[in-house]
């Protein structure tokens, strides 16, 4: 399921974030796979997923600018598909 701005997602279970000084580092520890998070900003916002009602709120709370959700809801996406993301 692709990701929206109205999307409910969480971090994976599996998934461990380790902080890096460009963003992080996200591994999964079923697939095996390692993802490079390259910005704080994203970092931020899947951490705080799990706790807002949609990518949006998230997004909000997190005081990204509007004109950047397009780049985040991609980036989601993504990582969906990475399963790192979990969207319902």
């Amino acid at each position: 399921m692709p990701a929206t701005l109205e999307s409910a997602c969480s971090l994976h279970p599996q998934v461990a974030i380790r902080p890096e000084p460009f963003g992080a580092l996200a591994y999964h520890y079923g697939n095996r796979r390692l993802v490079f998070l390259r910005h704080p900003d994203v970092v931020r916002v899947i951490e705080s997923l799990a706790g807002h009602a949609s990518l949006r709120d998230a997004l909000v709370a997190n005081g990204i600018e509007e004109r950047r959700w397009p780049s985040f809801v991609r980036a989601i996406d993504s990582l969906t598909a990475s399963e790192i993301i979990n969207v319902s």
